[in-house]
């Protein structure tokens, strides 16, 4: 039952994310993604909240709760695996700066691939880790269908008509799969209890989500994406890692899927209730 689950669920994870982009790009037209990113010092302060900050929030945090060795690990790789594919669905039930949201999500995607390997070889003995495997499920499940939507958009207008139904679609598929990520996941979740790791995974969303905002912009809807951008780590990129490079400790396994849940529990419910208390026509 739970090998079918499991496939139930990342058809679903899949599907969501294959649905997500291409509404994004049906819905913006390149010059709304990268307009954004003209802001240097938006675009810099973003990616210090997300590779410096973060990462150190995650050893600050494993130090002072004394985290067993693997368990830091994880929360290591969370804190350097940045660029999450929720990051736009958050920003939309938040009602914050959608296409920023998509160019920041690009962005942190880019550099996480050169930026993982690149700490996390020095720092860590025995870990092997490919540039290219972080960077071949992002490109081809997220980049290519998100590029292939914007050149669409600017081709032909009315395929905009097509974004509000898929994007039925992923939010629909996205809450399937967080459900059935988190019957697979009962049993580390339970393992979990008692190693620090939720405390340590609470504290470190807490941190990256205030650094964010405080570092995030001008407006409300650059300071919420850059918020949840930062607290919402590339679960993905760090699971890929976790399984490969340490497979022989669990624990750091562990310390990701819990990592994985809080923060799907926390910042989706987080962004709908802040995006309830605005009307629409509010400043994005």
């Amino acid at each position: 039952m739970s090998e079918v689950l499991t496939e139930i669920a990342n058809v679903a994870l899949l599907t969501f994310v294959l649905s997500s982009m291409l509404a994004l790009g049906l819905s913006l037209t390149v010059q709304q993604v990268v307009q954004p990113l003209t802001d240097l010092r938006l675009v810099g302060l973003a990616l210090v909240a997300n590779f410096v900050v973060a990462p150190l929030a995650a050893w600050g945090i494993a130090e002072l709760l004394g985290l067993d060795d693997p368990l830091k690990l994880g929360l290591l790789l969370l804190g350097c695996a940045a660029g999450a594919p929720f990051l736009p669905k958050l920003a939309q039930f938040a009602k914050a700066d959608v296409p920023y949201s998509v160019g920041l999500m690009v962005l942190l995607m880019v550099v996480t691939v050169a930026y993982v390997p690149l700490v996390l070889v020095p720092l860590v003995e025995g870990v092997e880790v490919s540039a290219w495997d972080i960077a071949r499920p992002l490109i081809l499940g997220m980049l290519l269908p998100l590029a292939i939507a914007l050149v669409v958009r600017a081709r032909y207008d009315d395929a905009k008509k097509l974004a509000p139904h898929l994007n039925q679609v992923s939010t629909v598929t996205v809450a399937l799969a967080l459900v059935l990520g988190l019957v697979i996941g009962l049993p580390q979740l339970i393992d979990a209890f008692g190693t620090g790791s939720f405390v340590a995974v609470l504290l470190f969303i807490a941190v990256c989500l205030g650094a964010g905002y405080l570092l995030g912009g001008s407006t409300r809807g650059q300071r919420l994406v850059t918020g949840f951008g930062t607290a919402q780590r590339n679960v993905s990129a760090a699971l890929l890692i976790a399984t490969t490079s340490f497979a022989d400790q669990p624990e750091v396994l562990i310390l990701v899927m819990v990592g994985a849940v809080l923060m799907a529990v926390i910042l989706m419910p987080l962004a709908a209730e802040l995006g309830g208390r605005v009307p629409e026509a509010a400043d994005a």
